[in-house]
């Protein structure tokens, strides 16, 4: 009889030793998380054998069920097995530390540097159309890994259509989460009902708009803005993040864009800065924060948005592992997540609209955005999104001056 292998364990590491092996996956995190997570496997699991290849497959798993930028929480975890709670929290500041500094650096120019940026809007304005166009193709690629059946189709049509008609995006995720688990159950009676009652909710939450302010909308513009604001902003993006970084966009542009804090061009802009550094895709949010608030409201966004990547992996992943084998939470999820295909397929035209809009050539803003599609469609590669970007930077420069 053979016995069964034992599962590997990390070598023995300093709490330095482990910051700075993260701080350099953190410097070298290029091309998004699909690439990111590669490397750390590469690394960490083939050649360093710090855990089994199916107890990795087994945690990825995990995470991608769970909100958050699942890079970053698969650092947490393995700084978490190498050294410890402590050695997770130094891991996982170690891959973000890069890109926020990195991020800080350029909010600031952004900024302080104005009359520049104004110099170059044509760069921006193409930038921005390329950033569309990434958006749309990410949409495209979340969505082929989640609507697996029509009635998941269903939810993500429904969502797009509510979400342009100006629903709350809460109400569509609850709605669409819900739904879909009683039409798994067979209730479809049921199911018509929540559609119906959250139909309801969405007109009295218009109304409410439109008899006055929402409750805890913000009343002023950038500097009125605290950073609570700003942390609360980064929490609901960091704990509604299903199926990668690009999730958050919708929900960190309601309350900023949404409420007159930033316009559509500078947050376009800071998507692209993101895309183009070695950081975690979900890093804009800290652009945003300083453009809202100043430094402020960019570290308290930044805290609000890893914070939950920071606490699934630290203190409820042996629960969550138990927990995400329940088949109702497991359609749960993907009917939240096939809501959130929807809206930010409904986000992509609003954000495409809005730049359409600003163009001096409207024609010239479709074609660099047709190119860096058909571009993002076939390049697979880490260095696909920072070539677009850059092409259509110099692109816009030339032709939308």
């Amino acid at each position: 009889m053979i016995a069964p292998q034992s599962e590997p364990v990390p070598p023995a590491l300093s709490l330095a030793a482990v910051f700075l092996r993260f701080l350099r996956f953190g410097l070298l995190a290029f091309g998004g998380p699909v690439a990111q997570i590669a490397m750390i496997r590469r690394e960490l699991v083939d050649q360093d054998g710090w855990m089994s290849s199916a107890r990795f497959n087994r945690l990825l798993a995990v995470l991608q069920v769970l909100p958050g930028p699942e890079a970053h929480e698969l650092c947490v975890h393995m700084g978490m097995r190498a050294r410890g709670r402590i050695g997770g929290l130094l891991a996982g500041l170690g891959f973000m530390l890069p890109g926020l500094i990195l991020m800080l650096g350029i909010g600031w120019a952004y900024v302080a540097l104005s009359p520049v940026v104004g110099l170059l809007a044509g760069a921006f304005l193409g930038v921005q159309a390329a950033v569309v166009a990434v958006i749309v193709r990410a949409v495209c690629k979340i969505g082929s890994h989640i609507l697996e059946d029509r009635w998941l189709w269903a939810v993500a049509v429904v969502g797009f259509v509510a979400t342009l008609a100006g629903a709350a995006f809460w109400i569509v995720l609850a709605a669409g989460g819900a739904a879909y688990v009683l039409v798994r159950a067979g209730r479809f009676g049921l199911a018509g009902g929540v559609v119906a009652l959250a139909v309801v909710a969405a007109l009295a939450m218009h109304g409410l708009e439109d008899g006055g302010p929402v409750l805890g909308q913000a009343s002023g513009q950038g500097g009125d803005v605290g950073a609570a604001a700003m942390f609360w902003t980064g929490l609901k993006a960091g704990l509604l993040t299903f199926g990668g970084a690009y999730t958050a966009i919708p929900y960190v542009r309601a309350d900023t864009v949404g409420r007159g804090l930033i316009d559509d061009g500078a947050f376009l802009d800071g998507i692209a800065f993101a895309g183009v550094i070695a950081a975690p895709l979900v890093i804009f949010c800290t652009f945003v924060g300083f453009v809202v608030a100043g430094w402020g409201g960019a570290l308290a966004m930044t805290a609000g948005v890893f914070a939950p990547a920071f606490a699934f992996s630290m203190i409820f992943y042996e629960r969550l592992e138990a927990v995400v084998e329940d088949r109702r939470l497991h359609d749960l999820l993907a009917g939240v997540a096939a809501a959130v295909v929807g809206i930010i397929a409904a986000t992509s035209v609003e954000l495409g609209w809005a730049t359409l809009q600003r163009a001096p050539s409207m024609a010239a803003a479709v074609a660099i955005f047709a190119v860096a599609l058909a571009v993002a469609w076939t390049w697979q590669s880490r260095y696909a999104v920072p070539a677009v970007l850059a092409a259509a930077a110099v692109v816009g420069w030339g032709v939308m001056r």
